[in-house]
């Protein structure tokens, strides 16, 4: 697959999280992937779509006074050494270490989860990812069923899995996170335990067959599939929500509410947040 890759310069003393920020702007669009540092964010777009949303990509660039340069990256592309080149291990609280193939074990770290991540999203650097994995560790998921939706590379799946859930489901619209998920669950060892389709939400058709779903895309999407999630789910299991920021609580919340949960935590980083409910009927 073909993608362009769009390279804006941020400034962090202009705005705080001012790369968080844009990175949940552009997710508006059909971004799959984004790559930060100080000074540039790096976010990619598969061909096909930004030929549909060309105009309004490039008008929210300009509007917002955006500097940037695009460059169209061809599938021939070793996404394996682009992202050794750049992808550093996570320690999320001492308890899980996200590594690739090519980084050592840490010893006494409760959770070890590899991941290739190629170009989908979920690697734990974002501060949604990072959110969703607390949330996992901080929840008794034993011997329980669940979903992780909008799954990327598997992370949130397989991290369930190393916890101690029976099996999980894992959906992506994207055929390129639909196999990065497969071959990461294979290097995982959680193959038996991991279910992976390619799809949407319009998969969530059998009711109450989950025990907890986890839910980490965007403000737009989990608004919209709220109601599938309510549906999907068992009474009295839970839903974690992330993939937006702090500003958008409320209106997440609401949704929820309206879907018959009720909430009951919710965890704050760099301006992004995880919400988690309780089905109550």
């Amino acid at each position: 697959m073909n993608y362009k890759e769009f390279t804006v310069k941020i400034s962090s003393d202009a705005v705080e999280n001012a790369g968080e920020i844009l990175i949940a702007e552009l997710a508006d669009f059909d971004f799959e992937s984004f790559a930060e540092d100080e000074y540039e964010l790096k976010a990619y777009i598969p061909v096909a779509h930004y030929k549909v949303q060309e105009r309004s990509i490039i008008n929210f660039l300009s509007v917002n006074g955006y500097e940037y340069k695009i460059t169209e990256i061809n599938d021939d592309v070793n996404w394996n050494a682009e992202w050794e080149s750049n992808f550093d291990p996570i320690d999320v609280n001492g308890q899980c270490y996200i590594r690739a193939p090519f980084h050592n074990d840490v010893k006494g770290c409760k959770y070890i989860v590899t991941i290739m991540p190629k170009m989908s999203f979920g690697t734990g650097h974002h501060a949604t990812t990072h959110l969703m994995i607390e949330g996992i560790m901080d929840s008794d998921i034993k011997n329980r069923s669940g979903l992780d939706m909008g799954s990327g590379t598997g992370v949130l799946a397989i991290l369930a899995v190393k916890a101690g859930a029976m099996w999980m489901d894992a959906i992506d619209i994207d055929e390129w996170a639909y196999e990065n998920c497969k071959e990461n669950i294979e290097l995982n060892r959680t193959s038996e335990n991991i279910n992976v389709f390619l799809g949407d939400a319009g998969l969530l058709a059998e009711p109450g067959k989950y025990d907890f779903i986890l839910a980490n895309i965007n403000r737009n999407i989990l608004l919209a599939d709220m109601d599938k999630y309510s549906v999907s789910i068992k009474p009295g299991g839970e839903l974690f929500l992330s993939g937006f920021l702090d500003i958008d609580s409320e209106v997440i919340r609401k949704k929820a509410e309206e879907n018959g949960f009720v909430f009951v935590d919710e965890k704050h980083r760099n301006g992004w947040c995880m919400l988690k409910f309780k089905k109550t009927i």
